[in-house]
């Protein structure tokens, strides 16, 4: 899966990215990989770091004391190096569309009380 990556990253297919690039480079560039994000997972990083702030400044920090970080806003970030998640984990689909985004609202902003009810 490494070549697709560095294919996109390059700009080029994934058949002109295996005959340009040697052995050698490739190894840099996957060692490069876990040093410094690129590619989808920096744009969620740099998104969800910048929706992050935004959810920050209009929340209520007495409701919220935790300010919200980029695991709030994109949950799906970081799974697959955190070791309490299995890969291959399928995603929790619900079969009322109304559910799941009740669920969705929930992991992404907590439960919500109404006045008058608990």
């Amino acid at each position: 899966m490494f070549w697709f990556r560095l294919a996109r990253e390059l700009g080029m297919s994934v058949a002109r990215c295996q005959q340009e690039v040697s052995s050698a480079e490739f190894v840099e560039w996957m060692a490069y990989s876990g040093l410094e994000l690129f590619g989808p997972e920096a744009d969620d990083l740099r998104a969800g770091t910048l929706a992050a702030a935004i959810y920050n400044v209009n929340r209520n920090s007495k409701r919220r004391p935790k300010p919200f970080g980029v695991i709030d806003v994109f949950p799906w970030f970081g799974l697959a190096s955190r070791p309490d998640t299995a890969k291959g984990d399928a995603p929790l689909l619900l079969p009322d569309p109304v559910e799941q985004t009740a669920l969705m609202k929930a992991a992404l902003f907590g439960k919500r009380r109404r006045k008058g009810k608990p």
